[in-house]
């Protein structure tokens, strides 16, 4: 049999243990939802598809790296500005200013989001860059991943 001091160890021990754990619960408080840009029609409901939660916030992501500065009315602080970049010569320099450029539109602009890792590798053969952000979202367990090709246009 246990004691009344053992016991009360066993839960102070136990309330640790809980407090110290992350939540692995499968529910979240919030539907992150947006409209699809491919603009496919809804079949129900006659009306453009949406989008939901971690696609959401994908889509944001990607569409935040392609936005220049000044393309969006009325909000001409938003953008990444790495274009300017892309026709540089690709040095360690260069990946640690696309780098900190993506990281600082991402961290202003993104609030549902905690940035993970950015990883940057150069495809020469194809005259790109290919580009790997990682991060969390809030209310979903493990890192995401977006991946995408940034290229020069002339």
């Amino acid at each position: 049999m246990q004691t009344v001091s053992q016991s009360v160890i066993n839960i102070s021990t136990m309330s640790i243990y809980d407090a110290s754990k992350t939540n692995t619960s499968k529910r979240q408080s919030r539907k992150f939802r947006d409209i699809d840009l491919d603009f496919s029609r809804n079949a129900v409901t006659n009306d453009v598809n949406v989008v939901e939660d971690v696609t959401a916030i994908k889509r944001s992501v990607r569409n935040l790296l392609q936005t220049n500065y000044y393309e969006r009315p009325f909000h001409p602080e938003l953008g990444c500005g790495i274009r300017e970049l892309l026709f540089e010569n690709f040095t360690p320099i260069t990946a640690l200013f696309l780098r900190n450029k993506i990281a600082e539109v991402i961290n202003n602009h993104e609030p549902r989001v905690e940035l993970y890792d950015i990883k940057l590798d150069d495809d020469q053969d194809g005259n790109r860059l290919v580009c790997d952000i990682y991060f969390y979202v809030q209310g979903f367990p493990g890192p995401q991943v977006v991946s995408t090709y940034l290229k020069r246009l002339r």
